[in-house]
């Protein structure tokens, strides 16, 4: 049987797994090498394509991203927003892991909500 060649625009096709599955393997290749920003993408797309445990990777990552004070104009408020939607909407929302990675979650709101009541409001 003859081989196929590969070209740059086979980055992203399913191979022998779903779509989802080829998105959740780059998500957990970006996390490995410490970018962030292009884990939550693929995890985001592997959690809209149906994968169950891409939504809580996505959550986490979104809620390191936050810690991090990512580098982009996303907001820490925003990250951490997405991640609770994310979080909450599991489908394997009621394992010790994502119980875990939720309660994260609304530590790092309250201290961010705590961090805002501190800062002094401008005169005038």
């Amino acid at each position: 049987m003859p081989v196929r060649r590969w070209s740059p625009e086979d980055l992203g096709r399913p191979t022998d797994g779903t779509w989802a599955d080829v998105a959740f393997g780059l998500g957990e290749m970006y996390e490995r090498e410490g970018d962030l920003k292009q884990a939550a993408d693929w995890y985001r797309r592997a959690a809209e394509s149906g994968r169950p445990a891409a939504a809580l990777r996505l959550g986490a990552v979104l809620g390191r991203r936050a810690d991090a004070g990512a580098d982009d104009p996303v907001s820490t408020e925003d990250l951490l927003a997405e991640a609770t939607r994310w979080l909450s909407g599991a489908q394997n929302a009621t394992t010790p892991d994502a119980i875990e990675l939720i309660t994260d979650t609304l530590n790092r709101q309250l201290r961010q909500a705590a961090r805002r009541g501190l800062e002094p409001t401008p005169a005038g």
